[in-house]
């Protein structure tokens, strides 16, 4: 289902004949075929004119009248098709190659996701656990990290 709640406001909010103005067609597109499929009649159903920045057809359908027009409106839509179906080829590429190099990375034994560790807090922190005067909390505002990394460096140099 298409769960673009400001994209679906602005539809049920939409007149016949309103532009539907956007940036590019991949911004609505990256969609299964389906969902791609539903947002096309919806906005044929509200009779929206779709205008997409960077086709400059569209342009001339919005300016041409009569069969011009018709002729503009007919090839416009089998090349917004086009390119959302390679928006949605290449986003689907983009996530496998992801994919594969968290799997790769995995299977080298190198950490995925997360900021990775801050290795000069971690010995800051470490020399004030040292000291055994001061606590976990006022060691977190001196060094201005949380009180859960605190006690995440504290445990880690238990072991």
């Amino acid at each position: 289902m298409l769960n673009r709640p400001v994209l679906n406001k602005l539809l049920e909010d939409a007149l016949p004949n309103d532009v539907l103005l956007v940036e590019s067609v991949d911004r609505l597109s990256r969609l299964s075929l389906d969902n791609w499929e539903t947002l096309k009649s919806k906005i044929n159903d509200k009779k929206l004119r779709l205008v997409v920045l960077d086709m400059p057809t569209i342009h001339q359908q919005v300016t041409k009248k009569g069969i011009e027009s018709e002729i503009m409106y007919v090839i416009n839509n089998m090349l917004i098709d086009l390119m959302a179906t390679m928006a949605r080829l290449d986003q689907q590429k983009r996530v496998e190659r992801i994919r594969q190099g968290q799997e790769r990375d995995k299977a080298q034994g190198k950490r995925i996701g997360g900021k990775g560790v801050n290795k000069e807090l971690h010995e800051r922190v470490k020399k004030r656990l040292a000291t055994n005067n001061i606590s976990v909390e006022d060691i977190a505002k001196l060094e201005g990290c949380g009180i859960a990394t605190v006690y995440r460096i504290k445990n880690l140099n238990k072991k």
